[in-house]
């Protein structure tokens, strides 16, 4: 039988590639997403003899969300063996000046849909046995981000929950949890937090589809994280190694 990934985010970007992916490798899908029109397309263009694709409209901001998601699927009978928590934005500005509402929403995506999911979930996959989880995070998640401050602070989590939560089922079954951590890259992230400079922030990033290969390949081995790109994973160790307040002054004039 066909493993079932359970992917948030499905409808561009990384998402996208990851769900192409996993329909080449023969897994059974449920998409999640808020537009069904773009789920729709997707269910359209993966679909292949032997693999099952569910569609779930709903917007993971909402709080009950991820509650109505696990439910639907409990209904159904449906069996979630791999995880994948890819639902999320960014936003760019000074925190004073962005909307406190925008800047909880996203945290409620970023954070807190993600973290509820991961409990729903993985109380099944304990029970079974087995699982995967893979959370994406972002290079941002190694260091705190000025005028991206609320942004860094949830990839930061992101990265210090899936990190624990891994060591704390090594003894549950052979469940793994990855954090997949990506620098720039090529998608509508940065028209959507308004990055000053789009152009620039795509041109120096990876591909979705080089970043999804990645994080697919870092799921299947169980390793609890990865950088796509030789480049951004320097970059990463690198900049922990500088003292915090360099690092800040650094950051907060490239990003200003």
């Amino acid at each position: 039988m066909n493993q079932t990934v359970l992917l948030t985010g499905a409808s561009s970007g990384i998402g996208y590639e990851l769900a192409k992916i996993f329909a080449e490798n023969r897994y059974d899908l449920i998409l999640v997403a808020r537009s069904q029109e773009k789920l729709e397309q997707i269910k359209v263009e993966l679909s292949k003899p032997g693999i099952e694709i569910i569609t779930i409209v709903k917007d993971l901001s909402i709080s009950e969300t991820p509650f109505e998601v696990y439910e639907e699927l409990k209904e159904r009978g449906t069996k979630v063996d791999i995880l994948i928590n890819n639902a999320g934005y960014g936003m760019s500005g000074q925190f004073v000046d962005l909307a406190l509402d925008d800047q909880l929403n996203m945290m409620q995506l970023n954070m807190i849909s993600l973290t509820t999911l991961t409990h729903l979930f993985v109380q099944d996959m304990v029970k079974n046995k087995f699982g995967r989880i893979m959370n994406v995070g972002s290079v941002a998640s190694f260091f705190s981000v000025p005028n991206m401050s609320v942004y860094g602070a949830s990839k930061a989590f992101v990265l210090s929950f899936s990190e624990s939560l891994n060591t704390e089922l090594k003894h549950k079954g052979d469940i793994k949890v990855t954090a997949l951590c990506p620098g720039p890259t090529k998608t509508n992230f940065a028209e959507v937090a308004k990055v000053k400079s789009v152009e620039q922030f795509n041109r120096s990033g990876m591909t979705a589809k080089d970043v999804a290969l990645s994080g697919y390949k870092a799921m299947l081995k169980g390793e609890p994280v990865v950088v796509p790109g030789f480049t951004f994973k320097v970059a990463a160790r690198s900049m922990q190694l500088l003292p915090r307040k360099w690092l800040q002054s650094l950051i907060g004039r490239v990003n200003h």
